[in-house]
């Protein structure tokens, strides 16, 4: 192996208990409710939902996220802002408690210097936008241990499409045979990675597995 390449949102950071922690502060401060886990698993949806819809070029990044807000503030019990200005300031104020929570897993660290040590060229490839997964990375400390950013803004292409990995591999200077994938999504993580001629892991943490197994096992 020459390179690995780490997916980014819950891989290196912990997107989902930092959304979880956002959620917790902002909305009761909005709505005055507590957050049910019926709220929570539907945030999660409509965020997934969204999400889709900007990688397949449907809405604007700033779409999406006006997108949700749509969806989930009658969950709420809440009114709907009739113009895109209040939408935006509204989800500026989710956006804020989210940065607040940015947070890596405690083994991300650990295995990207053991990465370094293995003399590998270390990537981050993430279906999503350069500059909040560059700020992710710079927040939680690890932007110096990366020497490659991919996302699928910047390529024009996102997981599991095989371009996504190739011109992630040609930045690190890297063949896909000489490259590992690892990250916590079987079919864009792994599979999509293999089909694409690299090596791959599946960061399973429900059943236990660590970051830093994987890449020692290597």
């Amino acid at each position: 192996m020459k390179a690995v390449i780490f997916d980014l949102d819950d891989t290196l950071f912990d997107h989902t208990s930092s959304m979880t922690a956002a959620l917790q502060v902002w909305v009761p401060a909005l709505a005055g409710v507590e957050v049910t886990d019926d709220l929570r698993i539907a945030w999660f949806e409509i965020e997934q939902r969204n999400f889709n819809a900007w990688l397949a070029g449907r809405i604007t990044h700033q779409g999406k996220r006006r997108a949700r807000l749509r969806e989930f503030l009658p969950l709420l019990g809440q009114l709907v802002p009739s113009t895109d200005e209040d939408l935006d300031q509204m989800f500026a104020g989710f956006l804020a408690c989210y940065e607040q929570s940015w947070a890596a897993f405690p083994d991300a660290r650990t295995a990207l210097e053991v990465a370094q040590s293995n003399g590998w060229r270390i990537g981050v490839l993430t279906n999503g936008s350069t500059l909040q997964q560059n700020a992710k990375l710079t927040a939680i400390g690890l932007a110096e241990l990366v020497n490659v950013v991919s996302t699928s803004e910047a390529l024009g292409f996102s997981k599991p499409a095989r371009e996504a990995y190739h011109l992630t591999c040609e930045a690190l200077g890297a063949d896909p045979a000489e490259t590992l994938m690892i990250g916590d999504n079987l079919d864009l993580d792994v599979l999509g990675a293999r089909a694409a001629g690299l090596s791959a892991e599946h960061l399973d943490r429900a059943a236990g597995i660590t970051l830093g197994q994987l890449v020692r096992a290597v």
